[in-house]
């Protein structure tokens, strides 16, 4: 079975209503129908690249591209996992969390999104506060770190929810459109614990916790 070599595959966090698994083929496949269901409005772009604005076939083949990168590219000391959001049998999202460096930073980073007919219920914090679960309360990370355009009220509003404090700033430059500055976000164990208000369950982690490297000493950082 590849999850005797690929023990990632049996890893999710469970939350009250939703389910975060590291994502299959057929989850892929169920992310590029619902991305062409729209994501966003089609006035604003939130992305710093406008994959979504792409025509069919070649969207879906870049996601596709896009997602089979991260498990070639996997290691230990520099890994992203891509999590399946799923509410009800259905995925709706994704919630990607990386951690570049991580067996000597300890820090990971996140991105998300939801197809539009989700948004706005809320999934957006659980889903967040499911990854941080599993970064923090599972793999001993110290910081998790966020990026948004200053113009993204709804991803800074769940930044914020659940303590993170601002960073800084970013220039991002996209394939054809004008610079834009992106806020960064971040977010320590600390805060992380006084913000904890969604309960999350972890399972599979140990048969994969060795493709994240071992945990660090425990610090109150």
């Amino acid at each position: 079975m590849i999850g005797d070599y690929w023990p990632l595959f049996g890893l999710r966090v469970v939350t009250p209503r939703l389910e975060l698994r590291y994502a299959t083929q057929e989850d892929f496949a169920a992310l590029v129908e619902l991305a062409d269901k729209g994501i966003h409005e089609p006035d604003y772009m939130p992305f710093s690249w406008a994959w979504t604005q792409v025509p069919q076939p070649e969207k879906g083949r870049t996601a596709l591209r896009y997602y089979w990168s991260k498990w070639a590219q996997w290691s230990a000391s520099d890994w992203h996992m891509m999590l399946a959001v799923v509410h009800e049998g259905r995925v709706i999202g994704v919630q990607d969390c990386a951690g570049r460096g991580f067996p000597k930073r300890w820090e990971i980073a996140s991105g998300s999104w939801l197809g539009r007919a989700h948004q706005g219920q809320g999934f957006g914090t659980e889903m967040r506060a499911g990854m941080l679960e599993l970064a923090f309360a599972g793999l001993d990370a110290r910081w998790a770190i966020s990026t948004s355009l200053v113009d993204n009220v709804p991803s800074l509003r769940v930044s914020r929810r659940l303590g993170y404090v601002d960073d800084g700033f970013d220039v991002l430059v996209g394939d054809k459109d004008a610079p834009r500055v992106a806020q960064r976000l971040r977010l320590t164990r600390d805060a992380w614990r006084e913000h904890r208000t969604i309960e999350a369950e972890i399972h599979g982690l140990d048969a994969c916790r060795d493709m994240f490297a071992e945990a660090p000493p425990k610090t109150k950082s």
